[in-house]
């Protein structure tokens, strides 16, 4: 097996591992880690691809979403939240060692996502 695939496998289900947590948990977001998996999947194996995309993990986070229909409103405002709170704890950890740039940025970088799921993602 070529090391390069090898390496998707372990990405890959590093990503599910996280997802599938992410789903569970509301402080980890799923949708990107599960994202991550369906990318290094479909590039390791078409196999593992095939399994993924037929979990019910992926159907229920994922499926509208990669067919171009979008994402529900709840399934958007979940990751939004998980977002804002993410980035609110890195927001907090900087203000506190008073690391003004680090700020800054954060805080462009939050508005971007909530301006991208809100006005890019279509909503079904």
């Amino acid at each position: 097996m070529n090391i390069k695939k090898i390496l998707y496998i372990v990405l890959g289900t590093i990503g599910l591992i996280l997802g599938a947590i992410g789903a569970v948990l509301p402080l980890l977001p799923a949708f990107p880690f599960l994202l991550l998996a369906t990318v290094c999947y479909a590039k390791s194996s078409e196999r593992l691809h095939n399994w993924f995309i037929n979990t019910k993990l992926y159907k229920n986070n994922l499926e509208s979403y990669v067919q171009g229909n979008g994402m529900s409103w709840p399934v958007k405002f979940r990751v939004m939240g998980m977002i804002t709170i993410v980035m609110s704890i890195g927001f907090i950890m900087m203000a506190l060692k008073e690391i003004t740039y680090g700020c800054i940025i954060l805080f462009i970088v939050w508005i971007f996502h909530i301006l991208y799921f809100s006005f890019r993602v279509k909503t079904t």
